[in-house]
């Protein structure tokens, strides 16, 4: 396959943003569909291809590598079943007039909504046709003074401001910044005008064959949530091994307006941005709040360390203090024998019992500041009869940062009050919202 060159126009440019001003609804309703979806993948399978995209995902998040001079040089990996991915979930909508559907990934954890769009000098493939600007009346490019020309780290001019975007797995994608009409809606269609966005015509890395581009909900300024103004989303998140969809409400879900809700502080990070971090004080297993220094889950000055909630993360990933507590907790309170090799390919398997009795799990609670999220034992245990394994679904990052993933998220309404800078949970049965 040829590769290209990005253009020697792109430049860094750093300069402030202005948020978009639109005109919009109170809410906007989305279906969230998980990446393995309907593919046929039995539970093992599924749990599998969690692990493998979580040590992608926790390794491209913190571990600080050397770039390739041409990111967009990265080998394109269609979507298959023998390749890990660090995507997790799908939203679907369109874009244009009249309308053009694309399918982006989830993303939390980066700001920039892009799909691919034609003529492409390099794409990977997609499901759906190509996004073209052409058949599009409300499709327009942004001058190099506009806002989110300006915002971008990577950004150039040339007649039209160009972008180019990377992403910590090695995916870059590089096109022209544009302006487009997005039609939103799983309940009823919403129209949104002069929605900030990147056509990508030169696209690397690695991606799935059903996406077509990354949609952006971070904390920064070119973040879909940022440019709708509404200050807050939230999201149900069904079980990964059922079928149904995951509803993602943009603005503000009235039910959380409660007086008995707890909430839990939003904490920024100036080195990354763009990604969510809460402060975690400590860890309960069974009957036991586990002796981790308050350190552990400190976020340093230099960046590093923290808790971040993430969409694209699987699997939550601990840091290393953390995890040899938690593992030497399950080990004592199960009192099971340790499976010499699962097929899982998690760090922590037991052997069960060949009789049927259920064995009981420990309980497993977050305490995070003012809030303490206890979860359900299929959101941290995963129980296979014919292989007689029981295994604890988490790992560690080995270092000090730790990460709280979508299998730990299972039923739980997670509310993002970006206005307040707090974060709230309430268990509920996701399927049925």
């Amino acid at each position: 396959m040829k590769t290209y060159s990005y253009p020697k126009f792109v430049v860094y440019i750093i300069i402030s943003f202005l948020p978009l001003v639109i005109s919009k609804p109170s809410n906007i309703y989305l279906d969230l569909t998980h990446v393995d979806s309907g593919r046929g993948f039995t539970k093992l399978e599924l749990l599998q291809r969690m692990t493998f995209r979580t040590n992608a995902r926790s390794t491209a998040l913190f571990t600080k590598t050397v770039k390739p001079t041409n990111p967009l040089s990265t080998p394109i990996h269609p979507g298959n079943g023998d390749v890990p991915y660090d995507r997790e979930y799908l939203v679907s909508f369109s874009i244009g007039t009249p309308s053009q559907s694309v399918m982006l990934t989830l993303d939390t954890g980066s700001d920039l909504i892009w799909t691919q769009c034609v003529p492409c000098i390099q794409c990977f493939e997609q499901g759906l046709p190509f996004y073209n600007p052409s058949n599009s009346s409300t499709f327009a490019y942004l001058s190099c003074l506009s806002d989110l020309c300006t915002s971008l780290s990577m950004a150039a001019c040339h007649q039209q401001c160009f972008y180019l975007y990377e992403y910590g797995d090695g995916s870059a994608t590089l096109g022209s910044v544009s302006t487009e009409t997005f039609t939103f809606g799983s309940k009823s269609k919403v129209a949104v005008p002069d929605i900030s966005f990147g056509c990508g015509f030169l696209n690397g890395g690695v991606f799935v064959s059903n996406e077509s581009g990354i949609l952006g909900l971070g904390r920064g300024p070119i973040s879909l949530i940022s440019q709708l103004g509404f200050g807050a989303f939230s999201y149900c998140l069904t079980s990964l091994f059922g079928s149904k969809s995951s509803p993602l409400v943009l603005g503000p879900a009235t039910n959380f307006y409660n007086n008995s809700i707890k909430s839990t502080p939003l904490i920024r990070n100036p080195t990354s941005p763009s990604f969510y971090y809460l402060n975690l004080t400590g860890i309960t297993v069974g009957k036991s709040l586990l002796h981790i220094p308050p350190s552990s889950f400190e976020l340093h000055d230099n960046g590093t360390g923290g808790v971040v909630i993430d969409s694209g993360t699987a699997i939550t990933v601990l840091n290393d203090a953390a995890y040899k507590l938690v593992r030497k907790a399950f080990i004592h309170q199960l009192n099971l024998p340790i499976a010499n090799e699962s097929i899982t390919y998690l760090d922590l398997c037991f052997t069960l019992p060949k009789s049927s009795r259920n064995v009981e799990v420990p309980k497993f609670v977050f305490h995070f500041e003012n809030v303490d999220l206890e979860l359900p034992s299929e959101n941290y245990i995963y129980e296979d009869r014919s292989s007689q394994e029981l295994c604890l679904v988490m790992i560690s990052s080995g270092d000090t940062s730790t990460i709280i993933g979508n299998y730990q998220q299972q039923n739980i309404h997670i509310f993002y009050d970006l206005q307040k800078e707090k974060m709230s949970f309430i268990p509920a049965q996701c399927d049925k919202l």
